[in-house]
């Protein structure tokens, strides 16, 4: 994978589509999960938002193999791309279920006597789902910050003149 675009690294360019549409996705599969009203609305937005995240998470990983060559390694590096590498399970899971609960729901239209006890289950995997990946990407953007501003020191003031 190309490592930068226009002189800019992608790694970084990606990341922030990856840390827009992932919470993004998890918003729409938690509300889904727990608002009939939002998941009829819905429809299959928060499976297509997910599916969009899904796909972003390999983007995001290639991407920093990429960078990673080309900077200073560091613990923190090391500590990043161990756990960026934890992300794409909870995205598979978040799709999975995201889709899983739109079908039901979809197929329940016809009155199907399952479908309360399914959607409940799928509902709460979900929400697992939800709360593994929001926490996972919070860990992994944290610690991306971390790593990419370590040498600098955000709490002085400039000296003034």
């Amino acid at each position: 994978m190309p490592n930068d675009f226009y002189g800019l690294p992608l790694h970084p360019l990606i990341v922030h589509a990856t840390v827009v549409m992932i919470p993004l996705a998890a918003l729409t599969v938690l509300l889904s999960a727990v608002w009939p009203k939002f998941r009829r609305w819905a429809g299959p937005l928060p499976a297509g938002l997910s599916l969009i995240g899904l796909i972003l998470v390999p983007l995001s990983t290639s991407t920093g193999e990429t960078l990673e060559r080309h900077v200073a390694h560091s613990a923190l590096l090391e500590k990043h791309t161990q756990m960026a590498e934890g992300l794409l399970p909870w995205m598979i899971a978040l799709f999975v279920f995201s889709a899983a609960a739109y079908a039901i729901d979809w197929r329940s239209k016809g009155g199907h006597s399952l479908a309360k006890p399914l959607t409940l289950a799928v509902s709460v995997l979900a929400i697992v789902a939800t709360v593994g990946t929001t926490v996972q990407v919070a860990r992994i953007g944290h610690s991306g910050a971390e790593s990419a501003w370590q040498d600098t020191n955000m709490n002085s003031a400039p000296a003034r003149p």
